[in-house]
């Protein structure tokens, strides 16, 4: 039997609209707490270097005030991992981040970057934080996580996403060849970037897959249907699928 798969909800555009006129709402801990009652069984947000969508006083109350998961997406950087440290939410997610980027373009390196992840990995195991790490579904990024013993991968799916037809099918299969190398060697394995209730159910087929990190799909949609309604849609769509 497949594994229950899990629907984290990324509230970072609920941010992105409350600052984009510089007041206090659409609030996004607010959002998460809809999110939870519709049955998201985690939340992610994304602190930024620049703090352009969720802001370090979001993580303060979400820390405080969710009852499910907190998952900080971050930078590999001093700065991200000291509030990681400090907050000690449930997990990270470590992501590549550059600032003229509208939203995360690919995976990590942790291949390139072994020397510079491996302290920081060490420290966030230390304060008991699950870590993953945000990476292409390359047996050489999974071989890096696995020689930084790190828990949990997410996969990211944005290329996926992007196609059609037989190069979006080679895709998948990459994807799942990729999940079940990963969970061979005993890492748990997680997806995310650009799905949407059109394109999700081959992904949540994939039976390795523990969990999907959705957000821009569901706050677009959220307009439309209402933010409990869009996760509620989303988790059928992926308990169909399994």
């Amino acid at each position: 039997m497949p594994h229950i798969l899990r629907l984290g909800v990324n509230i970072d555009h609920v941010a992105t609209v409350r600052n984009a006129r510089g007041v206090a709402y659409p609030d996004p801990v607010q959002a998460a707490l809809v999110a939870a009652e519709a049955g998201a069984d985690g939340i992610t947000a994304h602190l930024r270097e620049d703090r352009r969508h969720i802001t370090d006083a979001d993580i303060v109350r979400l820390m405080a005030e969710l009852t499910i998961p907190l998952n900080l997406e971050m930078a590999a950087t001093d700065e991200m991992l000291e509030i990681a440290l400090r907050h000690r939410p449930h997990a990270v997610c470590i992501v590549p981040e550059k600032r003229e980027e509208r939203t995360t373009e690919g995976g990590l390196d942790a291949a390139g970057m072994h020397h510079h992840l491996a302290p920081m990995v060490r420290d966030l195991k230390a304060a008991d934080i699950r870590i993953s790490l945000f990476i292409e579904p390359s047996p050489r990024q999974i071989d890096a996580a696995l020689r930084l013993n790190v828990p949990v991968i997410e996969l990211h799916v944005g290329l996926y996403a992007e196609l059609e037809g037989e190069a979006q099918a080679q895709e998948l299969r990459r994807l799942a060849d990729a999940a079940a190398l990963a969970v061979k060697n005993g890492v748990e394995v997680h997806a995310g970037h650009g799905l949407t209730l059109d394109n999700v159910a081959p992904i949540a087929a994939i039976a390795q897959l523990r969990e999907l990190n959705i957000g821009h799909s569901l706050i677009a949609d959220s307009i439309f249907f209402g933010l409990g309604e869009s996760v509620r849609r989303m988790r059928a769509a992926m308990e169909a699928a399994r």
